[in-house]
């Protein structure tokens, strides 16, 4: 029973980091892709089916722009996290895994 005194959680920040990215950030990245590849694929589906009309096709063709847009722009961010991080030499961090190695300078 110690009610005067807090208990404390003690974590390291890079843990912290490694938890925030494999448990939010991974499965986020992982739903827009597949978000992006489902709209693709309406838009495949709606400009195949609807042949007769004109105006059904133009919108299947939109969404599929939209779709390879939005599938570009997400492989173009982890392509120009690679170019910085192979630039600069950063080793410690993987994207992929969702692993952060944060090494602090000794004083």
């Amino acid at each position: 029973m110690d009610f005067l005194f807090t208990n404390i959680a003690y974590a390291s920040v890079d843990s912290f980091v490694l938890n925030v990215n494999r448990m939010i950030i991974n499965p986020i990245i992982a739903l827009l892709f597949a978000a992006a590849f489902a709209y693709f694929l309406y838009g495949v589906f709606q400009f195949i089916s609807n042949q007769d009309n004109e105006e059904a096709k133009i919108k299947g063709r939109d969404h599929i722009i939209w779709g390879i847009l939005g599938i570009v722009i997400m492989m173009g961010v982890f392509t120009i996290l690679d170019m910085i991080m192979n630039t600069f030499n950063i080793e410690g961090i993987d994207p992929e895994e969702g692993r952060v190695e944060i090494q602090l300078p000794n004083n």
